[in-house]
């Protein structure tokens, strides 16, 4: 009989071109699918809650495996990890009924965003943050950050190569915060499109060049030149993913 084991998975992205498995590439998938395949001796099939792109971290990704062997979880779990590079663990296993699906049944997903503000970039810490030496205006990227909130069609905030065609979705809450050098941006929402959380973090960054009034008018007409540059992905986190169980 079959068991479908829920996993939550950190990773470090520096070293992974991204979470979908790809052929001659290294990924987050391709790298699961790989140990737990030799570790159960069967050919498995990892289903994740999203993708994330080459070089974007996840502190709790959340992951499905139909596994027939009867390995208990904590060995599971162990086993896995002792396979796994240092940048990919599994932190928790527990077992899910066979028609939960990490994807389509998620309800809630928040992005971290993760700056450095210093004048001189870190070199132990570049792969794991975005270093942004410039100024910022703090408050009026808080109050321009309420414009986002809510359910919008969100086409401006997507980059041009998707296949995605409903660009609708909701986002509950965004906040911001600066500590030190360190400035983080939280984004919770129902969904995501392809780099929107990388477009709304560039945009509210430059908020003095674009303007309040250009977020509202790119909501409106989809138009991606009247919002601020996509981030980079290193300073990219997903950080939750909820569901109603």
């Amino acid at each position: 009989m079959k068991r479908k084991i829920l996993m939550i998975i950190e990773y470090n992205g520096a070293n992974f071109y991204g979470w979908q498995k790809q052929n001659g590439k290294r990924t987050v998938q391709g790298e699961l699918e790989e140990k737990i395949s030799f570790l159960t001796k069967e050919n498995v099939v990892v289903e994740g809650s999203g993708r994330t792109d080459k070089g974007v971290h996840a502190l709790n990704q959340v992951a499905t495996v139909e596994i027939k062997n009867k390995i208990p979880l904590v060995n599971f779990k162990t086993a896995i990890n002792k396979l796994l590079s240092d940048d990919l663990v599994v932190k928790k296993v527990s077992l899910v009924d066979l028609n939960f699906h990490p994807r389509f049944l998620a309800k809630k997903k928040t992005y971290e965003y993760r700056i450095d503000l210093s004048k001189i970039r870190s070199a132990i810490n570049h792969q794991l943050i975005t270093h942004y030496p410039y100024e910022i205006n703090l408050e009026r990227m808080k109050f321009a950050s309420k414009l986002l909130v809510g359910k919008h069609n969100f086409k401006a905030f997507c980059s041009a190569d998707t296949s995605v065609t409903n660009f609708e979705r909701e986002i509950y809450d965004i906040s911001i915060k600066k500590v030190g050098n360190i400035l983080t941006f939280k984004v919770t929402g129902n969904g995501f499109l392809y780099n929107m959380v990388r477009i709304i973090v560039g945009t509210l960054l430059e908020i003095d060049k674009v303007g309040e009034s250009n977020i509202l008018k790119a909501l409106e007409n989809g138009d991606r030149s009247l919002l601020g540059k996509t981030m980079p992905p290193n300073g990219l986190y997903l950080k939750k993913v909820e569901y109603d169980i």
